[in-house]
């Protein structure tokens, strides 16, 4: 693998404008954005979206698209943001031209090797594996292995993490980032820098508003490293010398090892100090201390999930009793990482070895009720319904989906969720329709709507690439009854990430 700094310009233009990178969710094969992306590349040339608006977009509230994920199955939410992309275009042409690449990974490369090691630099598969596959096994080898080295020399781990970090991120911090607080201050107003360029094309889409930027894409996950990149470096510069401790960041996620409580909290302070600079602020709830820097290493959940890797196939034979055992270890450890992966692992089998279930509505209970308590399973869960439900009488198939939908809707900020039960009851086999508010689910129905606010856009051939009907790349009447564990993936692979 390699990282994304390390592409030329062409190369990684190339990779910002994959579908996958414009949204690196979990969506039904059915959605792919790179056709609208490829002709919006097309109409702008090279160019930006500035030169072909009727008016300011700034003053709308609706020119990116916002889908929200239910985190906890309550009233915590996680915002994915899907950028109009006439202005994600845009940046894409701005930081890939060949005038500007080679300024922004230069920069990049000032942050190596300094006293934060960074371990979440955006990296490009150089293989089969998929972009998102590489990003996680990079995760692992240069987190958590790196961690448990680190056992050997320090007594101490200290666990931090940033609240809601691209969304406090204040945008005018890029151009900081890039060129200096000094000078961006000094030239503000007076010439545009690369970075101010960035900064008022993202604040474009947001209202044009200074705090925050989208989240979902691996453009933003780019920018967010360039900011974290400098937040090290202001903290390095108070720190100096690390001769006692051993910092690591992964995103907004951040290990301290030190041999001391006291300086664990001293350096805790530095932290939080830089960000705030930067309009972030730590997670009080997430930093905690381990004196096992071994045992604090590793999550919880993922030590919990190996001991349950295999299900307790031995004396948990049926899938009813599979089911029950991660009910509990999801009253535990909701919408936990290894959560995840062992529901995934579940489908696979399930699929696999085509599994006929007993009890069948206790069973579908059993899995409905896991992702009311951990909603971001639900791709997966989605599919193992698919199965069992596949296999129940064709005049109960209905009923039974209908008390999975009016279970599910209960669910608040619930749009994630309403796309994927979508792909589970729109195929043929199935043919539910459901009257979802949700705009994806909307265009899959074939209706005529707008995902983003074209009114500000004067070129008919740009508003004409960003109709939303062409995220459909094939109709999801005809997707197969039963999800295959190759549609949710990525789905397993991101599971480790969080």
């Amino acid at each position: 693998m390699k990282k994304l700094q390390d592409l030329s310009a062409e190369d990684a233009k190339k990779h910002f404008l994959k579908g996958s990178s414009y949204f690196n969710g979990d969506f039904p094969d059915y959605i792919s954005f790179e056709p609208i992306l490829e002709e919006v590349s097309a109409v702008l040339n090279g160019g930006y979206f500035t030169e072909h608006k009727a008016s300011n977009p700034d003053f709308l509230s609706d020119v990116n698209y916002s889908l929200v994920a239910n985190k906890d199955g309550r009233f915590a939410w996680r915002p994915y943001e899907l950028m109009n992309p006439a202005i994600y275009v845009s940046l894409v042409n701005l930081l890939s031209s060949t005038d500007h690449w080679p300024e922004i990974t230069a920069r990049l490369a000032t942050f190596d090797n300094g006293i934060v090691t960074c371990c979440s630099s955006p990296v490009v598969s150089d293989d089969k594996q998929s972009d998102q596959a590489t990003q996680v096994k990079n995760w692992w080898q240069a987190v958590e292995q790196r961690s448990l080295v680190y056992s050997l020399e320090y007594s101490h781990v200290l666990h931090t993490d940033v609240t809601d970090c691209y969304g406090s991120l204040y945008t005018h911090s890029i151009s900081w980032a890039l060129h200096g607080y000094e000078k961006s201050k000094a030239a503000r107003g007076k010439s545009k820098l690369l970075g101010d360029k960035i900064d008022s094309f993202i604040r474009a889409g947001r209202y044009g508003q200074t705090n925050g930027i989208s989240q979902g894409s691996v453009l933003m996950d780019f920018l967010a490293e360039l900011v974290l990149g400098y937040v090290d470096e202001l903290i390095a510069g108070e720190l100096e010398e690390a001769d006692n401790f051993k910092i690591l960041r992964y995103r907004d996620d951040y290990r301290i090892f030190t041999n001391s409580d006291v300086r664990a909290e001293q350096i805790l302070k530095v932290i939080s100090d830089k960000l705030r600079t930067v309009g972030m602020r730590l997670g009080v709830s997430k930093t905690f201390v381990s004196t096992n820097v071994f045992e604090g290493s590793i999550k919880p959940d993922k030590l919990a999930g190996i001991d349950l890797q295999d299900l307790g196939e031995s004396n948990a034979k049926t899938i009813q009793k599979q089911l029950l055992r991660l009910h509990s270890f999801g009253r535990k450890h909701p919408n936990s990482g290894a959560l995840r992966r062992l529901v995934g692992e579940l489908h696979s089998k399930v699929i696999e070895a085509k599994l006929k279930p007993e009890e069948l509505l206790v069973q579908v209970a059993i899995a409905i009720d896991i992702s009311v308590v951990s909603p971001l399973t639900f791709p997966a869960i989605a599919g193992i319904l698919s199965h069992m439900i596949s296999l129940a009488p064709p005049e109960e198939k209905e009923g039974i989906w209908n008390q999975v939908y009016e279970k599910m809707s209960k669910v608040p900020y619930n749009g994630y969720l309403e796309v994927w039960l979508q792909r589970v009851t729109k195929p043929k086999a199935v043919g539910i329709e459901y009257n979802s508010q949700e705009a994806v689910c909307r265009v899959v129905n074939g209706e005529d709507i707008d995902l983003w606010n074209t009114s500000w856009i004067g070129n008919k051939k740009l508003k004409e690439a960003l109709r939303a009907s062409k995220i459909i790349v094939k109709d999801a009447k005809d997707t197969p009854e039963v999800m295959t564990p190759k549609e949710v993936e990525l789905f397993k692979k991101n599971a480790w990430q969080y």
